[in-house]
């Protein structure tokens, strides 16, 4: 009997797996809708435009809604169309109880971090910051409570010395696809073998704000180029020199002890800029200007003098991670 599914997504980073259900339903499933955010103004102009999720459905002719917070019209449609099964990725909104329990094989989630770690709002950006070097995605039940459910399956993904946030976040994308494959058949039949998390394992991670790019110098070398990687685009960290704040990318620890107060430049040249720290010298290989592009550390100090004994100037670093909700 084929199945009907619902897919509710709002971020790129689902686009695989929004995808595979579209492309590769076939004899087990079919797509019946796609359920996304409102559209929202968008660049220079601010005209409202749809999200990559709606963007893509609508251009495939499926049945595409977009509330403001989804409720009774589409529970009620659901019902109706007898949908088996929602299938839900960085979709951006609570879904209530109601819904939640309207589809016969409920729903199920596929979330950017091996749970019970990282449950919550940035678990890409947190994972990378706090120097795992290792991440997930994990595929769950669907409950009320945040990141809670029980976990069917895995996909993990390696990160490496110098991966961004958007590196890793291209990565998990892609991993969302195997993870579904080896997972419908049992998901669809009712007999998933889910098993429930261990709460006290559990971390948090929250909504990131623009003041978490900036940088204390005082902490280690291998702290910050976490967080200059893990930050990367957005918020993207910074640091003032003089007047001028500059964006940094792509940060390397380096195992040298230095006399110089924390924040001050050793060395500029070729092949990045090197900053003293509370411990260790961090390396900086990219670095953008307001108004300019990122650039490797070489093109950029041809057209920006840093020179050794200036000062990068950063503020108070908030926590990334909680034991218990933000």
């Amino acid at each position: 009997m084929l199945r009907k599914i619902v897919f509710m997504g709002s971020d790129p980073i689902a686009l695989p797996l929004l995808h595979y259900l579209h492309a590769f339903g076939s004899d087990l499933f079919e797509l019946v809708a796609v359920v996304s955010q409102p559209d929202r103004p968008k660049g220079r102009g601010r005209h409202c435009r749809p999200n990559a999720i709606a963007e893509f459905a609508q251009q495939q002719g499926l049945l595409t809604f977009k509330p403001e917070q989804p409720g009774k019209a589409e529970r009620l449609w659901m019902e109706a169309e007898k949908v088996d099964m929602g299938v839900v990725m960085a979709y951006g909104h609570i879904i209530n109880r109601q819904l939640l329990a309207t589809p016969p094989l409920g729903f199920v989630n596929m979330h950017a971090s091996i749970l019970p770690q990282y449950r919550g709002a940035s678990p890409i950006e947190t994972a990378v910051a706090s120097g795992e070097t290792e991440t997930g995605v994990s595929l769950m039940r669907m409950e009320l409570a945040m990141d809670t459910g029980p976990v069917l399956d895995v996909e993990k993904v390696s990160i490496g010395p110098v991966d961004s946030g958007a590196d890793v976040r291209t990565a998990l994308a892609d991993a969302t696809v195997p993870l579904f494959k080896r997972n419908i058949a049992c998901l669809l039949a009712g007999n998933a073998p889910f098993v429930e998390q261990e709460p006290q394992l559990a971390t948090y991670c929250r909504k990131l704000k623009k003041t978490d790019g900036q940088l204390d110098f005082t902490v280690g070398a291998k702290v910050l180029a976490n967080h200059i990687n893990g930050l990367f685009p957005w918020p993207g960290c910074y640091c003032i020199v003089g007047n001028t704040q500059l964006k940094l990318k792509c940060a390397r620890a380096m195992d040298q002890a230095s006399v110089h107060a924390p924040g001050t430049v050793v060395r500029a040249d070729k092949t990045g800029v090197y900053l003293a720290t509370g411990k260790g010298i961090l390396k900086i290989e990219q670095l953008q200007r307001p108004g300019g592009k990122m650039l490797p550390a070489q093109q950029f100090l041809q057209g920006f003098i840093l020179q050794p004994g200036d000062v990068c100037a950063g503020g108070e670093m908030a926590p990334l991670v909680s034991p218990v909700p933000f």
